[in-house]
């Protein structure tokens, strides 16, 4: 078994988290405001700072600079394991992060709903024990102040398939939370709220 802390969404306000003692600690994107390297800067420093014996990282829609300057911004991380469409074991567990979600206002890593961005879902290994994505599955821990769902329903598709022991995701800061259903265990473990306050306690997993 390992204790898996989960969070996302910090939005450059990963100090004001108190964050537990685990194993490995996840972070589902979402770590800057806008995409800037001195962000991730910072944030790498603080990762640094932390005790957990791994750390595991994926982009979100706000981090831009994963996009735009892939090479610069993963140098910048060294205190954890980037993933972007890519697996490692840790502690016997097959992790798989991707930081794609449907197009939403232009940001980064937006794809097409349908073929497009199911060619990146595709790419997840079926013996997936913990999955990590920024944006959600449809009708999970997806609905927004306006209770509309807005989670990728590629996605769910692809995990009811493989069916992974856990799913980690962010992105819609007002669904927070966690639930089983099919005997997967979901997160949305975004640490801001709705208006970017980082008062959403990190959520911890026994895998």
């Amino acid at each position: 078994m390992a204790k898996i802390v989960a969070i996302s969404d910090t939005h450059k306000k990963h100090r004001k988290l108190k964050i537990p003692m685990g194993d490995i600690l996840i972070h589902a994107g979402d770590i800057t405001s806008k995409g800037s390297l001195d962000d991730l800067i910072e944030f790498n420093q603080w990762l640094g700072e932390l005790p957990h014996q791994y750390k595991v990282i994926i982009a979100g829609n706000h981090d831009f600079c994963f996009q735009n300057d892939p090479i610069e911004a993963q140098k910048v991380i060294t205190n954890a394991i980037y993933l972007q469409d890519q697996m490692i074991t840790l502690l016997g567990l097959k992790i798989y992060g991707s930081p794609w979600q449907p197009w939403f206002f232009d940001w980064a890593f937006n794809l097409k709903r349908g073929l497009e961005i199911k060619s990146k879902w595709d790419l997840i290994p079926k013996d997936t024990d913990v999955l990590i994505t920024h944006g959600p599955p449809m009708q999970i821990l997806d609905k927004t102040v306006m209770k509309k769902h807005v989670g990728c329903e590629e996605l769910v598709k692809k995990v009811f398939e493989i069916k992974p022991k856990l799913h980690i995701f962010g992105h819609i800061h007002e669904d927070y939370g966690s639930l089983i259903k099919n005997d997967i265990i979901f997160v949305n473990a975004s640490s801001c709220t709705h208006s970017y306050q980082a008062i959403n306690k990190p959520i911890e997993i026994e895998v």
